[in-house]
């Protein structure tokens, strides 16, 4: 199964830091990373002040379900020295969010499919758009689609 996780840091050394993230998943029984977009310096998101984010989007091939895949990004982050305290939206080491499994549309605790917010984020849709430009968000449409509707505003 084609999956794309966002990968985002602000806080530390983010380039290595998200890069230690894609060798911790690259070593993971069921993942393949495939590529991994070109890293972006992006304003950060909420209404907290902090640090820029840098942000990007792997692409893997995966026999985990979305489940079990959350399961080890969140690992991952825990790994990485995120600690998740409550705060939406501040500051972190390290962020990985799991945005779409093939075509799977999901929503349990703790994992909506494709994720929420995707359709409406430069900094998610422009990284994807360079891995997946045709790649369908259901119920949303096509990636690229989706970003020049977000460019336009």
């Amino acid at each position: 199964m084609r999956a794309y996780v966002g990968l985002g840091a602000n806080l530390g050394e983010r380039e290595e830091t998200i890069g230690r993230a894609i060798a911790l998943l690259a070593e993971t029984a069921g993942v393949e990373v495939l590529r991994v977009s070109m890293l972006r310096e992006t304003e950060p998101w909420g209404p907290i002040a902090q640090p820029r984010f840098l942000n990007g989007v792997a692409e893997l091939e995966t026999s985990l379900g979305p489940e079990t895949l959350v399961g080890v990004l969140l690992d991952v982050e825990r790994r990485l020295g995120r600690v998740r305290d409550g705060e939406r939206w501040g500051p972190r080491a390290i962020d990985l969010d799991l945005l779409l499994h093939g075509e799977t549309e999901l929503d349990v605790p703790g994992l909506t499919l494709p994720h929420p917010r995707l359709h409406e984020r430069l900094f998610v849709l422009e990284p994807l758009t360079e891995l997946a430009p045709d790649a369908l968000v259901p119920g949303r449409g096509r990636v690229e689609d989706l970003l020049r509707a977000v460019r336009r505003g």
